[in-house]
């Protein structure tokens, strides 16, 4: 047996194998339910109502997506030109420390002024944090999988330890949190009364942003020509290395802001678990959306709709929550298949 390539694969068949992986997920996914002692059904439904099932959960889960909605399009940004970005979660972080660095008093201005300001220095410090391994791999050839995802435990301790330190919020009674954000570099809430705020706006700013810049702009060619062939790029007078570079820049600024979101419109200071894994499961969000800048949101939501809705589905009926991790786990191996499936067919020799 082996893999021929597609030169032009039909709309069939770029549809129907991400369709048959979704429902290879659900059939996975109540097996072990049906284990479990409970009816698939049952389960489906009580996640589905507690995802959407009233306006609370909807805007709860709308603003668990924001987040992955960031990291989400930093993965698709980077992985369209195989730049493979595995430190989204560094870079998520990198944006949250600056935005309490310069939010907690060190930046006292207007809303309408600190809010822009934190959200640039956000995305530069996520930048940095990219550029980094994007040199070492243009210059040295040193693989950028290993350096970024390593980035991520450096980091993480990093904040562990300006949490603990120069950072440490005096009145937090010992806790390793920092000092709250002033009012002025808070983004207010889309509605009185409930926790989402207009970070989800900025997610879908960007990820309109992102799409016209890949289908319209000389760079997103670029960026796409790149990652199809980099030599062929490169002979063709494609500047291979300054379109990593600047791959990297946008990648590595989309996940910082989704630290910025999270810091400045949800939690108000920095904590060590900020993050649940967003930059991890902004690869898996990205895969599912097929890296189509667009698709991000709608997988980010589908993403976020499972979290929350087993968390409420745990509570109701007693299946433990990691049936989401299952089910997203299933869901990506699943789309990696489909995804093969989609550019070459099997042939028996």
């Amino acid at each position: 047996m082996r893999l021929e390539p597609i030169s032009a694969p039909t709309p069939a068949r770029r549809i129907v194998p991400p369709v048959l992986a979704l429902v290879a997920t659900l059939v996975v996914t109540s097996v072990l339910v049906m284990i479990a002692g409970r009816a698939p059904g049952d389960v489906l439904r009580q996640i589905v109502i507690g995802a959407v099932g009233s306006k609370f959960a909807l805007l709860e889960t709308l603003n668990r997506a924001t987040p992955l909605i960031f990291t989400g399009l930093a993965v698709a940004v980077a992985f369209r030109a195989k730049l493979w970005n595995i430190g989204a979660e560094a870079q998520l972080y990198a944006g949250a420390v600056i935005t309490v660095i310069l939010g907690t008093g060190a930046l006292s201005a207007p809303s309408f002024v600190m809010l822009p300001v934190l959200a640039v220095a956000a995305f530069i410090a996520g930048a940095l944090i990219l550029l980094g391994p994007v040199i070492l791999k243009t210059r040295l050839g040193v693989d950028e999988v290993v350096t970024t995802l390593l980035f991520n435990f450096i980091f993480l301790l990093l904040v562990s330890f300006l949490l603990e330190g120069p950072l440490k919020d005096p009145m937090g009674m010992g806790w390793p949190k920092s000092a709250r954000m002033l009012p002025e570099g808070r983004l207010p809430r889309i509605f009185d009364g409930v926790r989402l705020h207009w970070g989800f706006g900025v997610a879908l700013i960007a990820a309109l942003v992102i799409w016209v810049m890949d289908a319209k702009s000389t760079l997103g060619f670029e960026m796409r020509a790149v990652g199809q062939n980099r030599d062929a790029a490169r002979f063709a007078g494609i500047p291979v290395t300054s379109v990593m570079i600047k791959t990297a820049v946008i990648s590595g600024g989309l996940a910082a802001l989704a630290g910025f979101s999270e810091v400045s419109g949800l939690k108000g200071s920095l904590t060590l678990d900020l993050s649940p894994g967003f930059g991890y499961t902004g690869i898996v969000v990205a895969m599912l959306a097929l890296l189509h800048p667009l698709g991000v949101v709608v997988a980010a939501f589908f993403v976020a709709a499972i979290f929350v809705g087993a968390d409420s589905m745990s509570r109701a009926i007693g299946v433990p929550s990691y049936i989401a991790d299952i089910m997203l786990a299933s869901a990506l191996l699943f789309m990696v298949l489909a995804i093969l499936l989609t550019k070459f067919r099997v042939r028996r020799d």
